[in-house]
């Protein structure tokens, strides 16, 4: 436990390794993926191989964190003698979440908590609570935790390439001519997260290689030229070989970084995209 006594909660849909979290002391929330005949936690007791397995014929719902889960998780970061929250949440515009954990944190006695709605989910998301865990270990107080938080979110940009239309179409994010128009031509539609929070197309190409490479192209673009240190981070749902390919692309941003961290893809967004997404993100940091 850090002296300052101020623990970091996020959710599953940070994609943080459970290794790392471990590492970190941070506190992670799982949502709910829901068959038919089941209810699972994300990324406890179901993962997103198992769910990439089921699809097309299995395609399950998300949903919110179970409350009773929430506030056992409260209890524990109390047990362990902290005093203080800081929360990093899916974005508002995807999922109730983020108001879930504020509505309950912040009236839960015993600890004072700070809840933040991330306008990102998975690498953008994670890279947040990682590096507030960089300036907790740094020594950073509450006060300025509080004020950083915001500028870091301003400052965290994050894209993913879709190998496939279908399950967009099917959760009625797309409309069925379009998927079909788009599977005939591979378009790979690159998105990423609008101010609002939601998910926006920012782009669409042609083939797989040439999403992975405009994708590169982009955070290449985003690297500051004038030193100031950043973060990069990369993640895959079920497609290591392209992922060892974009990292290709982005060899010596990577090198240069000053923390990349290497993730998988959370249940939750594999079952809102399917199988083989790719994705990558940069955060400047102050």
């Amino acid at each position: 436990m850090n002296p300052q006594k101020i623990a970091v909660l996020t959710d599953s849909c940070a994609d943080i390794s459970p290794a790392l979290a471990r590492e970190r002391d941070i506190f992670v929330l799982p949502l709910k993926i829901i068959y038919p005949h089941r209810e699972y936690s994300d990324g406890v007791d179901i993962t997103p191989q198992e769910i990439y397995q089921r699809m097309p014929q299995a395609l399950p719902t998300t949903s919110l964190p179970d409350g009773g889960t929430l506030l056992s998780l409260l209890d524990e970061i109390k047990s362990q003698g902290f005093e203080k929250v800081i929360a990093i949440c899916l974005s508002a515009g995807l999922s109730g979440t983020y108001n879930m954990v504020r509505l309950m944190a912040e009236n839960y006695e015993g600890l004072q908590c700070a809840v933040f709605d991330s306008n990102s989910g998975s690498l953008g998301e994670g890279c947040l609570a990682l590096e507030v865990t960089n300036r907790l270990a740094q020594g950073a107080s509450w006060e300025e935790l509080l004020l950083l938080v915001p500028r870091l979110r301003e400052n965290t940009q994050v894209m993913f390439s879709l190998d496939t239309l279908e399950y967009l179409q099917k959760g009625g994010r797309i409309g069925k001519i379009s998927c079909i128009a788009g599977t005939m031509l591979q378009i790979k539609p690159i998105i990423s997260f609008a101010p609002d929070g939601q998910l926006a197309s920012i782009s669409k190409v042609r083939g797989r290689y040439r999403s992975m490479d405009e994708m590169a192209g982009r955070i290449r673009a985003m690297v500051p030229t004038d030193g100031t240190p950043y973060t990069l981070a990369t993640a895959h749902g079920g497609c290591p070989g392209d992922l060892e390919y974009l990292k290709s692309k982005l060899r010596d941003e990577i090198g240069c970084a000053t923390h990349y961290y290497e993730g998988e893809i959370d249940c939750t967004l594999g079952v809102h995209t399917g199988p083989h997404l790719i994705g990558c993100g940069i955060q400047i940091l102050e």
